[in-house]
């Protein structure tokens, strides 16, 4: 309730999308769905064009909860939208990431459900807490395979060469090794077998801190799975502490996370936060923080439209419905 409320008190615009038909799970349907891969070509980019995107967290359940409808109502707003990829932003696999490249739930939570034309292009993926129960590495290793996962390390950049486009620059980082409570013990525990790799966190941010000061794209967007600030787990107090100045200082407009399971838009300082971490599941939740903009407990994903000097973020339900809009302005020196 207190999150219907924050919605309305905010200002909610609406409108309906058509939604593409549900595809079976069955192989036929998952070649079918291949093949209408190759028919689909986003439109080539020239330099500093508008560019859209959408993004999702939270999401791979084999289809069930709430992940199959939204699955087909991004797939109509990419459709729309001439989308040119996906982020993901984090816990891609519950409720205990993947056992290895060839594990069934490839297929069951992201192949086979997300088969839309529209969103056979590259999916960009952050690590999530629940995906480091499981196999970590095979989500990278699933890169060399897939025809449109894109997870080449734990943390990355993306940008000019690549998007076609040099009007933003995209950072993708792991989250999970830097904050502490979640499943950050187990994590430990985990390393200390064997069963995964170590990862240095400082090392991490000082990476974050370099390819952000030589990054000379208008936009600089980062994405991780969890919140810096949010209004449902709560704030992570290890990312308002490395992070968020690093975001301040390097000019950074938006920062895009998972983890709770609902929809916010959040404002600090010069940072938009944008949680859109509802992708199968909500129920999670949600009050107005300091800086909200928005918030909304129900399953959808975030869709982006990047031109010139805007953003335009658009919050869309399980039904297509857009809940919530805002136009993001590249230069806010002194606004807050």
């Amino acid at each position: 309730m207190a999150a219907s409320l924050n919605a309305r008190a905010i200002g909610v615009r609406s409108s309906r999308r058509p939604l593409v038909s549900q595809s079976s799970l069955d192989r036929r349907a998952l070649l079918a769905g291949l093949a209408a891969s190759a028919a689909w070509t986003a439109p080539a980019a020239a330099e500093d064009q508008a560019i859209s995107f959408v993004a999702l967290g939270d999401w791979g359940r084999r289809g069930k909860r709430s992940q199959r409808q939204v699955a087909r109502a991004m797939g109509a707003a990419a459709q729309d939208l001439a989308s040119r990829f996906v982020l993901a932003a984090g816990d891609n696999f519950y409720p205990a990431g993947v056992a290895s490249v060839d594990d069934p739930h490839w297929r069951e939570s992201f192949e086979a459900v997300y088969d839309a034309p529209a969103l056979q292009t590259p999916w960009y993926a952050a690590l999530g807490n629940h995906d480091y129960r499981g196999a970590a590495q095979a989500q990278i290793d699933y890169s060399a395979q897939s025809a449109r996962w894109r997870m080449p390390s734990r943390y990355f950049k993306i940008g000019g060469e690549t998007l076609g486009s040099d009007l933003v620059d995209l950072f993708v980082i792991d989250t999970a090794p830097l904050v502490d409570g979640g499943n950050y013990d187990e994590m430990l525990q985990q390393m200390a077998r064997g069963h995964r790799e170590r990862h240095d966190g400082a090392e991490q941010i000082a990476w974050l801190e370099r390819t952000l000061a030589t990054s000379t794209a208008p936009w600089k967007i980062v994405m991780g799975h969890h919140p810096v600030y949010s209004g449902g787990h709560g704030d992570s107090p290890e990312l308002v502490e490395t992070v968020a100045p690093l975001l301040e200082a390097h000019g950074v407009q938006a920062y895009i996370n998972g983890h709770d399971h609902s929809l916010q838009h959040i404002r600090r300082g010069r940072v938009d936060y944008i949680c859109t971490g509802s992708g199968a599941d909500a129920g999670d939740k949600v009050e107005a923080v300091a800086g909200t903009r928005f918030c909304l407990s129900r399953p959808g994903f975030a869709a982006f439209r990047l031109e010139g000097e805007a953003l335009d973020l658009a919050f869309r339900d399980l039904d297509g419905q857009v809940v919530y809009k805002v136009r993001l302005l590249r230069d806010r020196r002194g606004k807050a």
